[in-house]
């Protein structure tokens, strides 16, 4: 085994990053994949020179590493990892590895089973207008690594699954920021959702007392967590008044509308025990929140917001929470927060077409994203769900669907478990096996007034390649079709 051998496993987007890297900082670095590399990707590695092998793994070259860096969508269960972990080689992440260069760089990182996604790009939007050098990352944009390699930033802002946070260890995050934590991915965590809970509060790693941790305070797992970490960072939980906006905890939907409001006072009472008299912090209290660092404070009213509904009010006040602890003047926070527009595949209006407006929601791929999607409806819905199932629990839901859902269209190769929880809960219930299928149906059922609302609360793989490409089919067949 070579000291400076490292093998990076995978070639995505994660993988090729860290092996240029790698490559600038002098290991002597492979690259295995044993499915296909995307040309783009393969085009970056030669020409930085990086040696790589797709379509299977060099076993023996592999196991002569002194460190692996794994791609995140790598699970633990793979036989190359397992051979890597019975041969005692060290295993990271990207995220650690690309930790080591920062060079005094600071790092704001985002995690949660939702939110994470809209919060990161709308922290990133703040600090970036504000004249910030700053870089976007981690589970969007770029490759943390190769912006490493190949940039000289002052700020990264990172959004991170709990895949990359479990290849953590010495990373120390100077901003970190917990959404949320709500069942997800219990397949990669032995179905044991204190597993992924402990992954989850890895954000709080290594945090020293200048640092800061943005927390739900509403949310119930999070305060039962709290109680077991030794936390000296600065601790800024954001929280809704009871009965504000209709709101509930950011990550237990009640199972019905009505006990929505009762839900904000327990849970964040709970959430918070040691948190929720400090002066700092955020609180949305009448569909205006107030965020406090300090002396330093930004009050907005959400309805200037561009972004709509009690999830984006949670996002926006731990974007302004994570923007004031960076350094951003209160008023460009402000400016900010009312131009962000909403993040592609994410609650996105398509088009209004004979009244009928066409909204793309296909990164909903939970029931808890579905239940804020449906939450922020002003108009009667033609709803289309399905999928993969995750094993989904749709009772939460049934509330809303009942009150809002005009018609459900269930998209997938199996809507047997659909079709059997909302019949008798909506008018309306139509299984199809393919887009055109699906779109049709919902063309059909809408009237003018209404709007298509694609949150699948599914996994897209029966009929997709991710969600990214469900949600550009379905803004396609709109453009086209409807």
């Amino acid at each position: 085994m070579t000291r400076n051998k490292l093998v990076v496993l995978g070639g995505g987007i994660s993988g090729y990053g860290s092996a240029i890297l790698a490559k600038k900082e002098g290991f002597d670095v492979f690259l295995s994949d044993r499915g296909r590399i995307a040309d783009r990707y393969k085009a970056k590695l030669e020409e930085w020179e990086v040696p790589y092998e797709e379509g299977s793994h060099d076993e023996a070259r592999i196991l002569a590493a002194s460190e692996v860096v794994k791609s995140p969508g790598i699970p633990e269960s793979a036989p190359i990892v397992r051979r890597i972990r019975a041969a005692g080689i060290p295993v990271v992440s990207e995220i650690e590895f690309a930790g080591r260069y920062l060079d005094g760089a600071r790092c704001i990182c985002v995690t949660g089973s939702n939110g994470k996604t809209t919060t990161t790009s709308l922290v990133y939007k703040i600090l970036r207008d504000a004249g910030f050098n700053v870089a976007l990352g981690g589970n969007i944009g770029e490759s943390f690594a190769y912006s490493v390699a190949t940039g000289s930033y002052d700020w990264y802002v990172l959004e991170l699954s709990s895949f990359q946070l479990d290849g953590m260890y010495d990373f120390r995050v100077d901003v970190g920021v917990l959404m949320n934590i709500t069942p997800d991915h219990l397949d990669r965590y032995d179905h044991c959702f204190q597993n992924y809970v402990d992954s989850k509060m890895r954000i709080t790693r290594n945090q020293l007392p200048a640092d800061a941790f943005v927390f739900s305070g509403d949310d119930p797992v999070i305060a039962g967590e709290l109680p077991k970490y030794d936390l000296r960072q600065r601790l800024l939980p954001f929280t809704a008044r009871a009965g504000a906006a209709s709101t509930t905890a950011a990550s237990e939907a009640p199972a019905s509308a009505d006990e929505a409001a009762a839900t904000v006072g327990t849970t964040s009472d709970a959430a918070s025990a040691s948190t929720a008299a400090a002066a700092d912090g955020a609180r949305l209290d009448g569909g205006c929140f107030t965020a406090r660092l300090g002396d330093r404070c930004v009050t907005l009213d959400t309805a200037c917001m561009r972004i709509c509904g009690l999830h984006n009010a949670y996002n926006a006040m731990a974007a302004a929470l994570a923007a004031l602890a960076a350094g951003v003047d209160e008023a460009s926070i402000r400016r900010s927060i009312c131009a962000f527009d909403p993040v592609e595949h994410r609650l996105e209006p398509v088009a209004e077409k004979e009244g009928v407006l066409w909204i793309n929601d296909s990164k909903a791929t939970n029931v808890d994203s579905v239940w804020y999607a449906l939450e922020s409806m002003t108009r009667p819905v033609v709803w289309i769900a399905g999928g993969t199932d995750k094993g989904n629990d749709y009772e939460p839901l049934k509330a809303f669907a009942r009150a809002k859902v005009r018609t459900l269209v269930c998209m997938g190769l199996d809507n047997a478990k659909l079709v059997r929880e909302f019949t008798g809960v909506v008018p309306e219930v139509i299984s199809t096996s393919s887009l055109d299928e699906a779109m049709t149906a919902a063309r059909r059922a809408a009237r003018r007034g209404d709007a298509v609302l694609l949150s699948p609360a599914c996994a897209s793989f029966d009929l997709f390649k991710n969600y990214e490409h469900r949600g550009a089919c379905f803004k396609e067949w709109v453009a086209a079709n409807a």
